[in-house]
């Protein structure tokens, strides 16, 4: 039987929107609002720091691995911001900004329409690449962050820095929703429109597709070992094991109990310890190396907010931030050794 999270929060807030994307660095949570407006606060304690606004509404939101920038996306553009200043280094593209990824405290890619932008800091374009066949979906820095992968219809399209041409692809037809990378580059993994989730070796580009899925693949993540991939798109989570030859012939551990994934995390720290979010309103602990394949799974730990789970993230291996589509903004401890 599953134990309950503290049910005594660390904190808790409001904000007055429906949070779509958290991210956690260095001591803030930046929390991206459904129609458009980005609120930091301070982890330890859930204090305000500043809020910031990009017309059009938002889609995802990151801060520069050193917290001093932010930068977020939206259905009309992006923008970049320096915290301590709250500068504005706005870019209103008018055109769809999926996803934002720093590579660098200095550099920062962001999907631009059918095209990815590369900037610094300061908010000045570096580099563009080419138009992809249709609108970017997801962005991913390989090899410490002089390689970037983006997906688009039709596969996986990979560009050197100052490069605007792609120097590799990596084709498989359809739509791509989401991209996973291991660590050390030797995997790449896309979501897919068509319930399935499509594998490349990096380095010869060896293929394998896990199908059958009910329903898209939309969220992907691998633990900071590169051995753990979980995804969604299906009533269980699945998690998908890399060790050794990687995942041809497996089948993966089941994690149920959602009725719709909305949210994965794995914990900081390389503890194997899964973290999932439904829209039914249940937030799961998981260890998922402790389970059999093709067997379902119980969590290690339950919480029930008593609304939709919309997104999440670990602020430290202490503490999980869990928000809710009606906008309640949580610090929970987890005390799992």
């Amino acid at each position: 039987m599953s134990t309950a999270l503290h049910t005594a929060a660390a904190w808790r807030t409001s904000v007055d929107d429906a949070p779509v994307a958290l991210n956690t660095v260095g001591g803030l949570i930046a929390i991206g609002g459904a129609d458009g407006t980005a609120w930091l606060l301070e982890a330890a304690t859930g204090q305000p720091r500043g809020t910031y606004l990009l017309p059009g509404g938002m889609l995802d939101v990151a801060l520069s691995p050193d917290a001093s920038h932010l930068a977020v996306t939206g259905p009309l553009g992006y923008g970049v911001w320096q915290v301590e200043s709250k500068q504005a280094l706005l870019h209103k593209s008018g055109r769809w900004s999926a996803r934002v990824r720093w590579a660098t405290q200095d550099r920062v890619a962001v999907a631009d329409g059918r095209t990815a932008v590369v900037l610094d800091a300061s908010g000045q374009e570096l580099w563009r690449t080419v138009a992809a066949p249709s609108t970017v979906t997801d962005l991913a820095w390989l090899r410490d962050g002089r390689r970037l992968a983006v997906t688009a219809y039709n596969g996986v399209y990979c560009h050197e820095r100052h490069q605007a041409a792609p120097v590799t692809t990596y084709p498989y037809g359809g739509s791509h929703l989401a991209i996973a990378v291991t660590p050390n580059g030797r995997w790449i993994c896309t979501g897919n429109q068509d319930s399935s989730i499509h594998i490349w070796r990096a380095r010869d580009g060896a293929e394998l597709t896990m199908s059958g899925y009910p329903q898209k693949v939309s969220h992907l993540a691998f633990d900071s070992t590169g051995r753990w991939l979980a995804a969604d798109g299906a009533p269980e989570v699945t998690v998908w094991d890399f060790s050794g030859k990687g995942p041809a012939g497996t089948t993966p551990r089941m994690l149920p109990g959602h009725d719709g994934v909305a949210a994965l995390a794995w914990r900081p720290g390389g503890s194997g310890v899964l973290a999932t979010g439904g829209r039914e309103g249940n937030l799961f602990l998981w260890r998922p190396a402790t389970g059999r394949p093709s067997r379902a799974m119980s969590p290690l730990r339950t919480w029930a907010p008593g609304s939709e789970i919309s997104a999440l993230a670990w602020t430290d291996p202490r503490h999980i931030v869990v928000a809710t589509r009606d906008g309640q903004i949580s610090c929970l401890p987890v005390d799992i050794a």
